[in-house]
This record gives structure tokens, C-alpha cells and sequence, in this order.
């Protein structure tokens, strides 16, 4: 696919996912994502599904160090409710990371895999998500500051023209790329940034 060059700069994930080592869809049921398959799940790349996508890997990070993080095995909880700006997007993109689900997701093979009531929203928290390891009890949560990286003046008089065509094919190319430099700046230059991502202890279950 011509996805922009970035994409694949971007910092990547691999993680173990039990279920995929049961059935076979995977060796040892390790799987391997990048900044692209979160682009893919939303259809579009911009800094929300950037800082969702950053979060969740420097969450797992975290949560994990150097092994693999374990997909199905992992809470996910947001403080603001799906419906409430881009968190029901986000959501989407750490679900597809960690395996977590609502009340709709995998109900399981004999009692295991089970991947319901994992991915909450609406919990009282400081950070913008947490992130908990059903195994071990450990949690983390993380708040994301996009000004960090900000969006250049110029954009913002090419988006209403471009939204409203009265953009020229010259002045949508500019626009387009500078909304993509803007996210290659937040996952390859600032992807370790602790003042774009900032990580901190969670000291509960991210249940609703």
C-alpha cells in the first residue's frame, strides 16, 4: 500500500496472544503491528490514532520491559466516555493492540480466552488511559499532550478550504502533507518523549 515512508519508522509491537498460538493463526502466537495497522483500523492517520497508537505501546512498554506484552491478558480503560470526542476512536485502536473488548468481544473456547469486560470507558482516573496486567496486578496510566507537537499555522487556514473545496490541487497536496508531518513529528521524532506521552502508576483495576 503507498502509505507515507514514516509509517514504517514509527516504533512497532510484538506481542504474544494465546488464543492465535491455540488455533494456529500465528507460530507461537506471536503477532507482530506497526503504526500502519492502526492506521488501517481507522481508515485515516492523523494525531488521535498517533496518540492512541504511542500510548498503548509505550504503556505496554511499561507494563512488560522487555517481554512480550500479552495480548487478551491486558485491561484497557479510558476516563472519558466513548462517546465523548475521538476516545470511542482511540478505544479502537488500543483494543486492537491488547485484545481487549466490551461486553460484545470474544466470549471464549471452554472457559478461556475470554475477552469480554477488558476495554472500559467513563473510569475515574488522572491520566487519559490506563493500562492493567490481569496477571501480575500492575497498572499504568498515560496522558497525551499533542501540543507538544503542534499543528503548524498554515493548516489551519488549508483545512476549512480544502473541507470546503476551495482548495486548489496545489494548496490539498500542502495541506496533506503537513497534516502528515505532523504525525510522522509525533511517532518518529517525539516517540520516547515523556512530555508527549507521560507515564504513571495505576494503583487499580480499570474496571467501570
Amino acid at each position: 500500500m503507498p502509505f507515507p515512508a514514516f509509517f514504517d519508522a514509527a516504533p512497532r509491537l510484538s506481542i504474544i496472544d494465546p488464543l492465535s498460538a491455540f488455533l494456529g493463526a500465528s507460530d507461537g502466537g506471536l503477532i507482530d503491528y506497526g503504526y500502519a495497522d492502526a492506521v488501517k483500523l481507522a481508515g485515516h492517520s492523523c494525531p488521535t490514532v498517533a496518540g492512541a497508537y504511542l500510548m498503548t505501546v509505550r504503556g505496554l512498554g511499561a507494563l512488560y520491559g522487555a517481554e512480550p506484552p500479552v495480548r487478551g491478558d491486558i485491561a484497557v480503560a479510558f476516563r472519558e466516555p466513548e462517546t465523548a470526542g475521538a476516545t470511542g476512536v482511540m478505544g479502537r485502536v488500543a483494543a486492537l493492540l491488547t485484545g481487549a473488548a466490551g461486553d460484545d468481544g470474544f466470549k471464549g473456547i471452554g472457559g478461556r480466552f475470554d475477552r469480554r469486560g477488558l476495554l472500559r470507558f467513563a473510569v475515574p482516573m488522572e491520566g487519559d488511559m490506563a493500562l492493567h496486567r490481569r496477571d501480575t496486578g500492575a497498572g499504568v496510566q498515560l496522558r497525551l499532550n499533542a501540543a507538544v507537537v503542534p499543528s503548524p499555522e498554515e493548516i489551519r487556514d488549508l483545512l476549512p478550504r480544502v473541507l470546503h473545496g476551495h482548495a486548489d490541487a496545489d494548496e490539498a497536496v500542502r495541506f496533506r502533507t503537513l497534516w502528515q508531518d505532523r504525525v510522522r513529528r509525533m511517532v518518529v521524532d517525539h516517540a520516547d518523549d515523556p512530555a508527549l506521552v507521560t507515564i504513571a502508576t495505576w494503583h487499580g483495576a480499570p474496571t467501570a
